[in-house]
């Protein structure tokens, strides 16, 4: 999404740093929340294409929308 609105995202300049909450149920180890703060190295000036490709990259995601309906998942972005 970044890429088709002229943001450079390849070469390490996205990465994510993503942690978990786990759980138990009735003795099984199960993921109850999931955090994933993307890091991406970008303009300022790009902020109003980068916040929208933010905003919808949930809902095009395979694995978000996999998991969301189960897995409490939360999302930040950082520009570096």
């Amino acid at each position: 999404m970044l890429e088709a609105r002229g943001i450079n995202a390849s070469g390490g300049r996205l990465s994510a740093e993503v942690n978990g909450k786990v759980g138990k149920e009735d003795g099984v180890l199960v993921i109850r929340q999931i955090h994933c703060k993307y890091l991406l190295k970008a303009a300022e000036a790009d902020g109003k294409a980068i916040q929208r490709a933010f905003e919808l990259h949930p809902m095009r995601c395979p694995v978000y929308r996999t998991l969301y309906r189960c897995i409490e998942i939360t999302t930040e972005l950082a520009i570096v």
